[in-house]
């Protein structure tokens, strides 16, 4: 089998997938504000913005930027850690809450509209085909993450 070719195939389909307003739909919730209260609400109503940041996979400043139009919407608090001085908690208000819990129905509706169109067969394996790299990745991450390195720049 020929696997770059393949690959190139995967790639023109996955940007073009990216591209719809229903993938964009979902990311954006997987980033960003809505992740952001999904995170804070999924983890007790309290969590640590440097936690956000790793889960989000984006710098400081842009969880910072998040928290800041959260907390100036009413959506969520901020205060010092009193088990740690130096560390703020991010908590989640009533109305957080509930956007949260909408956030995360609306992700859930969009993704079963999405595996719908798939039909039955097809929905179900690709979520076997998705839960079987989310096993494998963890594996071949540090080998990608070299070779990333290699190809730009050296």
């Amino acid at each position: 089998m020929d696997y770059k070719k393949l690959a190139a195939e995967l790639i023109n389909g996955m940007d073009a997938v990216h591209k719809m307003k229903p993938q964009k739909n979902i990311t954006n919730a997987l980033r960003g504000e809505a992740f952001a209260l999904v995170y804070i609400q999924n983890k007790g109503g309290n969590a640590l913005p440097g936690e956000i940041g790793q889960k989000m996979q984006v710098s400081t400043a842009r969880v910072a930027a998040a928290l800041n139009n959260l907390e100036k919407k009413g959506l969520i608090t901020r205060r010092i850690d009193p088990d740690n001085r130096r560390q703020i908690l991010v908590g989640i208000t009533e109305n957080g809450r509930e956007l949260a819990k909408k956030h995360q129905e609306n992700v859930l509706e969009m993704s079963a509209k999405l595996l719908e169109l798939l039909g039955e067969h097809d929905a179900k394996e690709y979520v076997r085909i998705m839960k079987r790299l989310a096993e494998l990745l963890p594996d071949v991450e540090e080998i990608l993450t070299e070779k990333e390195k290699n190809l730009c720049c050296n």
